[in-house]
C-alpha cells in the first residue's frame, strides 16, 4: 500500500494515510524507524507489524490507563479511543482485551452507579443517566431490579426533603405544593411524593 499522505496532529504526532484512507497515529520517531515517507509503498507485513506491535500496544495501554482514572462503560471507552483517533477495529481488539479481565462490564457498571446514588435521585433520573452513558437498556432494568425495593424511591424521597430542610409538620399547602412540583420534576412518583411529604390530594 502507498503513504499518499502524512498528516501533522501535534508537533510529534501524525495521521498516516494509505492509498487515500486514514490508517493510524504515529509519533514522528515511530515514522522515522519505520521509514514512512509520503509515496512510498509499505508491504502488508511492515503495516501488519506497525498495527500490532505499535498501534494495538498503545491502544490497550490507552485503555487501561483510562479505567484506571476512573469506571467506564464499554461505550464511554470507545468514545475516549476514538478521541485518541484509534480506528474501530483496534478499539475492538483493544475493548476485548480489557473485557477478557473483567475490567468493562456494563451491567455490573450500571449496579455500582445506582446504588452509589439510588438514595439521592430518582429511578427517571439514574435510568437516563445510565442510557446516555451507552448502557443497553437490558443491562439498566436487570440492575435496576436487583437494587430497587419498594422502599427505595421514598427513601431517596426522604432524604432530599431533609437536605432542602423541610418540613411536612410546619409546612403551609403552598410550600407543599412547592416541594411536590420540585420531587416530581425529579421524576419521582406521585404516591411516593404524596406519602412523604404527607398531602392527600392535588391536581399534578
Amino acid at each position: 500500500m502507498i503513504v499518499t499522505r502524512i498528516e501533522s496532529v501535534t508537533k510529534t504526532k501524525f495521521k498516516v494515510f494509505l492509498n487515500e484512507q486514514f490508517a493510524f497515529v504515529l509519533y514522528k520517531g515511530e515514522l522515522s524507524r519505520y521509514q514512512i515517507q509520503e509515496g512510498k509503498e509499505l508491504s502488508q507485513s511492515l503495516i501488519d507489524t506497525i498495527q500490532t506491535e505499535v498501534i494495538l500496544k498503545r491502544a490497550k495501554l490507552r485503555a487501561m490507563h483510562l479505567l484506571n482514572a476512573m469506571d467506564r462503560t464499554e461505550e464511554q471507552l470507545r468514545m475516549k479511543l476514538r478521541q485518541g483517533l484509534y480506528t474501530e477495529d483496534i478499539i475492538d481488539k483493544a475493548l476485548q482485551y480489557v473485557k477478557s479481565f473483567g475490567y468493562v462490564e456494563d451491567e455490573n457498571y450500571a449496579v455500582r452507579y445506582i446504588r452509589n446514588r439510588q438514595n439521592a435521585k430518582s429511578r427517571k433520573e439514574l435510568y437516563a443517566a445510565l442510557c446516555q452513558k451507552g448502557v443497553p437498556r437490558e443491562y439498566i432494568e436487570s440492575a435496576m431490579d436487583s437494587c430497587y425495593e419498594e422502599m427505595d424511591e421514598m427513601e431517596a424521597i426522604r432524604r432530599l426533603v431533609e437536605k432542602k430542610r423541610f418540613s411536612p409538620e410546619d409546612s403551609t399547602d403552598a410550600e407543599k405544593k412547592k416541594m411536590y412540583d420540585f420531587l416530581l420534576r425529579k421524576g419521582f412518583r406521585s404516591e411516593d411524593i404524596r406519602q412523604v411529604i404527607q398531602v392527600s390530594s392535588w391536581n399534578a
